[in-house]
């Protein structure tokens, strides 16, 4: 039996039918998703298990009651109200959170205990999309649609890899451009990424120079005469002074040639129906409410917005930012997108919430939170379903400011977390498949998350935790919620002050839905007015939300391009691994296609600091920050600009959680931080030796490098070292297995120079090690496929699989477990488009998400320069 619910990761929100023995299927009538799911969303089933999770109440690592662990978390917070006011507070949540347990944590924090220090990791992902919306529209309002991108002739994705990130949403426009050939497809992205292989024209701009760019867009369109004035006489202020700074605008800080620029620009200006997405690269920019206004300024100017197949579109990195946005989850709003700045709104919500105060100022955002947290400001901290240690700027720094709290609260499902390690409670939370709420996606779509799982251990929803606490804090009866039906029915009865204030958010539609009613609520897209239809799209006649009912163009001033010494670090995701890994680490399947943390640099900076492909380099920062990564050598990054991905923690590696090497830069406006502009020193890592492990343990840190991940048969980890272990490898696969059992047979091929051991018990292969002094060349799948099995040490350590069981190569297809020998050896067979190679393989058949991985094989096959 199936459960309808939505999938936990990025902000698509797409439909999910889940069972509880692990099926997971796409839910073919969520309109978000139409049946299709990502490789992370076909993976849920692999990481519902209980295996690390958090089933009790801590304090100081020790288990304990609900009720002694509740008592203690209100007893702390109230006594650092008392004697430092609430201003000593601070809550940090996230967008992994359900609108209705963000609701009750704002309500508890803006209107119990009076401070507005709550602050998400949404922050990290979009709060520069709100800050710009808010400016050009007066509310943060998402105009479009997902139809539209299938609807639209021109795509222009600037800073978003969505073949990786937003995988269904480039399977959607992927189907739309192969339904319309005439469609197009721009990318704007310094590196070039797997959504590029779907672009007619790809556009390797400068960092940061997104916001020359479109001045020069909307200088070009008043010179070229594509300008709306009829739109813009009726709807929209401040247009001659956003286009003297556009024309002011010296575009070669894009780093593009006047030919790129002007085909980009006539494609644009000549094409009415164009969507412009914008996503993390646009965001998470020491500027980046600048470029979304710049976006959003060509298209206000032309009338391109709120009709079908047009206009900008924000795509969120959380699955839940939108819900957390509508109920004030960031420290400078309240919910239902009213101001904390205005009194009129603050008594309205505090009238309604019934409170005894309300915040009167906006709260810290997240990087000066945890920078109050360092001085001593914050007395007592609750982080709540997030990994800030990892996540934030300046990582390391972020980890010793919460150590330095006198009293921190962690929520989370798993026993440890780096940021879990500092807590002096853990609180265990009910996880994905657990509980029930809503979810909002990036069309502003509401959702239904349902439970199919029973609650493990003594876990519980964090709604219920919130307001566990807030009744020992004195407020119980404004926290006596039976249920999340009963947390929504306020939080949209509340929707109706939107309305009343001039805003856009209303769902009083939904209001009185009661138990069954929620229960069955289908996806549906705000506004829900509780009397008539809601519009589909906004502004397409005008209609917003500042005083005169106009939007806003800015003047943007684009900043100089960066001439700092040293490399930029551009951080970000991939394909299949989601923020600190703590659900999708637990995956195998997702685990084989990128194994190891990782720098992508250019073939001539590798040169010039003398490392070679899966050679070791060392990234160093000011801040005092450093790290190790495997080298991806590749022409898809700019000179003197570096890619690593963000995913790897404390518990997965020995030194590769890359945000301790970005510095805490905030866009003035949005105070969201610039992860993607660290400035960082790079050189060779003189590693003596390398190995790679595959184990039936979890393996242990302990070494210069070192990074795990999971396998079908246990855990595999590659290392690296700076001492000769070359006549002690078995202590190095002791150690790092803490096997102390077994029998151990060592091989020293001299043809390769290798050190080989394996360790077996009772018949059973339980490790194998390889050691070189260069990166090890190994069958690797073949010698995981070993562990458990009762082959001959001496055979297992041949690390070549037989004849009659080929090695499949590095895994590129997750779902079905393709790897890349496989592929090659079916294309040079004839499989020469990916249709073809998917019939033959199973590649790309179940989620589609590695099928710009498949064409980019094929291509590189039919040129091999093309690779190089």
């Amino acid at each position: 039996m199936s459960t309808r619910t939505t999938c936990p990761y990025c902000g698509v929100g797409c439909g999910v039918l889940a069972a509880p023995d692990g099926t997971i299927k796409g839910d073919p009538e969520h309109p978000a998703n139409l049946g299709r799911l990502c490789s992370k969303g076909a993976a849920l089933g692999e990481t519902i298990d209980l295996k690390g999770r958090l089933l009790a109440p801590r304090i100081a690592g020790t288990e304990t009651s609900w009720d002694t662990a509740l008592d203690l978390v209100a007893d702390q917070f109230s006594a650092a109200i008392r004697a430092y006011g609430p201003d000593s507070i601070a809550f940090y949540v996230s967008g992994q959170l359900l609108t209705e347990d963000y609701y009750v944590a704002n309500k508890l924090m803006k209107g119990y205990i009076g401070s507005a220090n709550i602050d998400t990791n949404s922050r990290l992902c979009m709060a520069s999309s709100v800050a710009g919306h808010k400016r050009a529209f007066g509310t943060d309002t998402v105009p479009g649609t997902y139809e539209d991108l299938e609807q639209a002739d021109l795509i222009v994705l600037v800073g978003s890899n969505l073949a990786w990130c937003h995988p269904v949403l480039h399977q959607r426009i992927s189907a739309a451009k192969a339904a319309r050939p005439n469609m197009r497809v721009v990318n704007i992205d310094p590196r070039r990424t797997a959504s590029s292989d779907l672009a007619d024209l790809h556009l390797q701009i400068a960092p940061d120079g997104d916001a020359a760019l479109f001045n020069g867009l909307l200088a070009h369109l008043a010179k070229t005469g594509h300008l709306d004035h009829t739109y813009l006489a009726d709807h929209v202020t401040g247009f001659d002074a956003a286009l003297a700074a556009a024309r002011a605008t010296d575009t070669t800080a894009t780093g593009l040639g006047a030919d790129e620029l002007a085909e980009f620009y006539t494609l644009w200006a000549s094409t009415e129906k164009t969507v412009t997405i914008f996503s993390q690269g646009v965001n998470q920019s020491g500027c980046g409410t600048d470029k979304v206004n710049a976006i959003i300024n060509c298209h206000l100017a032309t009338g391109r917005i709120g009709r079908p197949g047009m206009g900008p579109f924000s795509v969120t990195g959380q699955p839940n930012a939108m819900g957390g946005r509508e109920v004030g989850g960031l420290a400078n709003m309240l919910a239902n997108h009213l101001d904390i700045e205005n009194p009129d709104h603050r008594a309205a919500v505090q009238q309604a919430w019934n409170s005894p105060t309300i915040c009167a100022t906006p709260g810290l955002k997240a990087v000066d939170l945890f920078e109050a947290c360092e001085s001593g400001q914050i007395k007592a901290l609750w982080i709540m379903s997030t990994n800030p240690a990892v996540s934030l700027p300046d990582a390391d720094r972020v980890a010793r400011a919460i150590a330095r709290v006198p009293f921190t609260v962690v929520t989370d499902i798993m026993a440890r977390t780096d940021t879990g390690d500092l807590a002096d409670v853990l609180l265990p939370a009910a996880g994905w498949g657990e509980k029930d709420g809503t979810v909002t996606n990036s069309e502003r779509r509401i959702s239904r998350q349902r439970a199919f799982l029973p609650v493990p251990g003594q876990a519980r929803p964090d709604w219920q935790i919130i307001c566990d606490v807030a009744a020992r804090m004195g407020w119980a009866d404004a926290f006596a919620y039976r249920s999340p039906a009963e947390i929504f029915d306020e939080y949209v009865r509340l929707s109706a002050l939107g309305p009343h204030f001039g805003r856009d958010l209303d769902l009083t539609g939904l209001a009185g839905l009661g138990e069954a009613g929620y229960e069955t609520l289908s996806p549906v897209q705000w506004p829900v007015p509780a009397n008539g239809q809601g519009a589909e799209r906004f502004f397409a006649k005008g209609g917003f939300y500042h005083a005169d009912g106009k939007a806003r163009m800015l003047a943007i001033t684009p900043p100089e391009p960066d001439s700092r010494d040293g490399f930029r670090l551009n951080t970000g995701r991939i394909r299949d691994q989601w923020h600190t890994m703590t659900r999708t680490g637990k995956s195998p399947r997702l685990a084989a296609h990128l194994a190891e943390p990782f720098v992508e640099i250019h073939p001539k900076e590798a040169a010039q600091i003398g490392v070679k492909p899966a050679e070791i380099i060392r990234i160093s920062a000011t801040n005092g920050g450093c790290g190790l990564f495997r080298a991806l050598v590749t022409p898809k990054v700019r000179r003197n600009e570096i890619f690593a991905p963000m995913h790897w923690t404390r518990q997965r590696s020995s030194a590769a959680w890359v945000n301790s090497s970005v510095g805490a830069v905030c866009d003035p406006v949005s105070g969201q931080p610039a992860l993607k502009g660290a400035r960082v020193d790079v050189a060779r890592f003189d590693a003596r030796w390398y190995a790679f492990v595959a184990a039936d343990t979890d393996l242990i840190p302990g070494f210069a490098y070192f990074a795990s991940s999971p396998t079908r048969t246990g855990f595999r980890a590659e290392l690296a070292g700076t001492t000769d272990i070359s006549d002690d490898a078995e202590s190095v696969l002791r150690a790092v297995t803490g096997i102390t059992g077994g029998t151990a047979s060592q091989f020293r091929d001299t043809a390769t120079g290798q050190t080989r051991v394996a360790i077996s018990e009772t018949g059973v292969l339980r490790a194998l090690l390889f050691v070189s002094d260069e990166p090890v060349a190994l069958a690797r799948s073949h010698a995981i496929e070993l562990i458990g099995t009762k082959t001959p040490p001496l055979q297992a350590l041949t690390g070549r699989p037989s004849a009659d069981m080929p090695d499949p190569g590095a895994i590129i297809c997750s779902c079905m477990s393709v790897g890349i020998n496989t592929l090659r050896d079916a294309i040079v067979a004839g499989a020469h488009d990916v249709e073809t190679l998917g019939k033959i393989t199973c590649a790309g058949t179940n989620c589609g998400s590695c099928k710009p991985e498949l064409a980019a094989l094929i291509l590189a096959s039919k040129t091999p320069l093309a690779a190089e």
